[in-house]
């Protein structure tokens, strides 16, 4: 069965369920994969897994050495800042240009992944991996009726890169979860832009990803403390 799925489909898919086991906390920040382990856990050869390894490092998910091996990328404080003031900078740029060149479809994409975020609630059925994928539409849809292609890649480029300190914020946090289910941020967000008004959909949004990226560092911190003890 395996000889007829194609190298670069098989390498894909092998790609996708490391990301999604890293997402998911079953490899944790910094530990080391290696390649005999991985080919038993998902059944497949090691040139698969040696080439999947090289894509995800390619989106920062992992670090790989040459000679030494590879590791699931490490999460600091230092990179967060970085990567959150890059996107605190061009959500702001790309805001500003869906406002002013956004039509009505632009108006019903943005309204319609809002309301699809406003539909979870965070009860004892909540699932955050669903909270995170609207939550990451959401953003995508506020920002995506630019002409800006190049900008809007460097966005998403981004967005991917965070996306695993979400993930690892709700694993850490856990019991105060309920913190980054921010929703009424997001309101305030939607109301401005459906207003037209630049200047405070801008202000809330960028206070919204500043309160994001402090919310990971508490999960940051914790994690560091719980490995001290």
């Amino acid at each position: 069965m395996r000889l007829l799925v194609s190298r670069p489909t098989l390498t894909n898919k092998v790609s996708k369920l490391i990301c999604q086991d890293i997402l998911a906390g079953e490899f944790k920040p910094g530990q080391k994969l290696v390649v005999a382990e991985l080919k038993e856990k998902y059944n497949v050869g090691a040139s698969p897994i040696r080439e999947a390894l090289v894509q995800l490092s390619w989106s920062k998910y992992v670090k790989l050495e040459p000679q030494k091996g590879c590791w699931v990328a490490p999460v600091c404080k230092e990179e967060l800042n970085d990567l959150y003031e890059s996107l605190r900078v061009v959500s702001s740029v790309l805001l500003k240009k869906a406002i002013l060149a956004g039509n009505e479809d632009w108006e019903l994409d943005a309204l319609t992944s809002y309301h699809k975020l406003s539909h979870l609630s965070f009860n004892e059925t909540f699932c955050w991996k669903e909270w995170e994928e609207r939550h990451l539409q959401f953003h995508i849809s506020l920002l995506e009726g630019t002409d800006s292609k190049n900008m809007f890649e460097f966005f998403r480029d981004l967005i991917n890169q965070i996306k695993r300190y979400h993930y690892f914020a709700m694993a850490t946090l856990k019991s105060e979860s309920d913190v980054l289910f921010n929703i009424g941020e997001h309101e305030m967000i939607m109301k401005q832009v459906l207003a037209k008004n630049s200047e405070e959909a801008i202000s809330l949004l960028d206070n919204h990803l500043l309160n994001s990226m402090q919310r990971i560092e508490t999960a940051i911190d914790i994690a560091k403390q719980s490995q001290r003890s």
